[in-house]
């Protein structure tokens, strides 16, 4: 009887032998690389994510389905801030909960696309702050559209052209945005308040030349105003140019380095960062603004009425009637029904002079019955009053 021998590493199969050097060879990179078996994990924790949002991604095509056979709004503010009220609660680290937020806001822009496109205007140009608020609240996933004014994103709401706008009410430094109190009461009852959100207003020097060859700095006039004691001590001998905004500025000095080379440039720009990159203009220095806590208010406009959340707020617009104390009547009927104001201005009425329109902010949803009973008591007091709409309350800063 006869024996095989046993066969050499030289005598097996080569497709074995390339196979065996290969495991001795992975073996090999993992001893010799120790972040290895972690990157594994994330590639196994990222392909189980990618199957989620895809399982997740079916269930809102079949949401999108129902909304457009019931003619629901693809967009819901009080939906999304229940969600996100439900993603902090669920988040325990050690992600940040503003980049958990961030991460879902735009699982949620996806979505829209999924259910249905949409179309936002903001008050341009491309880069400005109005386009960063859009961009942070509806991801990057819809279309946005430069309406160039504030008037024109009213506008183009109210004809349907698009299906949101975005306009700024407020700054916690520079007070009420006049053009858009002016918008408010041009389009009463033609559209309704939808939702509100703040952004963080930071400022930021970009050029494309050495900062120390800065020599001109343009921008808008209210932006030197909140940057002015980090202009005077960095750059005391600049000469501050007007533009017509802070995202025109970089445009034209992204211009102004095109024509004259980037061996001659010396203007910079104070604008956002999304500016930056739209005209690839790069940073030289971030946050120069003089007060870090600079917050600007946005509305979101839209022709529909939005639900409550639990957590509203409700803006209402009224002229008084002619009469002493009409104001102070007004504003006793919230006192009396327990609705706390968070906000009031005014605007000339433009019928009479010496006659005004004036804003308020209510907390609560205009369905509310303390709500219900305050507003009636207060047209008692008015002329004309518009409830311009009920919205999910506000409580993050983006």
């Amino acid at each position: 009887m006869s024996t095989q021998p046993t066969p050499t590493p030289s005598d097996q199969p080569k497709s074995d032998q390339t196979k065996s050097d290969q495991t001795k060879s992975d073996q090999t990179n993992k001893s010799a690389d120790p972040l290895a078996p972690l990157r594994e994990k994330i590639n196994d924790v990222d392909r189980r994510l990618v199957e989620l949002l895809g399982e997740r991604a079916r269930v809102v095509g079949e949401v999108g389905e129902v909304k457009r056979r019931l003619g629901l709004p693809i967009y819901a503010p009080h939906r999304e801030a229940n969600l996100l009220e439900r993603i902090h609660a669920m988040n325990a680290g050690p992600l940040p909960a503003r980049a958990m937020e961030a991460i879902f806001r735009e699982i949620m822009s996806g979505s829209f696309v999924l259910e249905r496109g949409i179309r936002v205007g903001y008050l341009g140009p491309a880069g400005s702050f109005s386009h960063v608020a859009a961009s942070r609240q509806f991801g990057s996933s819809v279309d946005f559209e430069d309406l160039r004014t504030i008037d024109g994103v009213f506008t183009e709401v109210v004809r349907g052209h698009v299906d949101y706008g975005l306009v700024p009410i407020e700054n916690s430094i520079h007070g009420g945005i006049a053009e858009t109190l002016d918008g408010l009461v041009a389009h009463a009852g033609k559209l309704s308040l939808y939702a509100e959100v703040q952004i963080a207003v930071h400022h930021t020097l970009l050029a494309c030349c050495p900062p120390s060859r800065v020599a001109r700095i343009h921008s808008k006039p209210e932006v030197f105003t909140q940057c002015r004691r980090w202009l005077a001590t960095q750059y005391p001998q600049a000469q501050l140019i007007p533009a017509a905004s802070s995202s025109r500025a970089v445009q034209m000095v992204a211009e102004l380095a095109r024509k004259e080379g980037l061996d001659a440039c010396a203007d910079a720009a104070i604008g956002s960062t999304l500016a930056g990159e739209l005209y690839d203009v790069p940073i030289l220095f971030e946050e120069i603004e003089d007060d870090v806590d600079n917050v600007t208010r946005f509305f979101i406009l839209s022709r529909q009425a939005g639900r409550p959340s639990g957590d509203d707020k409700t803006s209402i617009m009224f002229a008084t009637l002619d009469k002493p104390g009409a104001l102070v009547g007004v504003l006793r009927e919230f006192d009396k029904a327990g609705v706390n104001l968070t906000h009031i201005d005014k605007r000339p009425a433009r019928k009479t002079n010496w006659t005004y329109t004036f804003f308020v902010d209510a907390q609560g949803h205009a369905s509310e019955p303390r709500m219900v009973e305050a507003l009636h008591g207060a047209r008692a007091h008015c002329q004309e009053l518009f409830v311009l709409g009920s919205y999910p309350r506000s409580t993050r800063v983006l």
